[in-house]
């Protein structure tokens, strides 16, 4: 895998799926959330995660994420789910895309 992984076609893939929340405040479209603690670790300074640390999030979680919690840990606390629950699912997603054969 490449450190810097990017791959427009992958983050459509994820966009394309449902919140991983699934509640019933979802609304908007779908984003490709990069994560902010990825699963393999590989984000520097001031980097985003690669694509493939990637999972999807309805416009509302995906801002509340960002602008009410601030992190990850808190955002899924909220949600009654484990503080790695966002990097299982990333990796998940990764490991049955079709794009992760491209890398290989």
């Amino acid at each position: 895998m490449k450190k810097n992984y990017k791959n427009r076609n992958y983050l459509e893939f994820v966009s394309r799926m449902r919140c991983i929340i699934l509640h019933k405040s979802c609304n908007g479209a779908t984003n490709a959330h990069h994560l902010l603690k990825p699963y393999d670790g590989a984000r520097g300074m001031g980097m985003r995660a690669t694509d493939n640390n990637t999972i999807p999030l309805c416009y509302y979680h995906h801002s509340q994420l960002h602008n009410v919690h601030g992190n990850e840990d808190k955002f899924w606390k909220q949600y009654g789910l484990s503080e790695d629950f966002g990097r299982i699912q990333a990796k998940m997603f990764w490991d049955k895309s079709p794009y992760r054969k491209e890398e290989e």
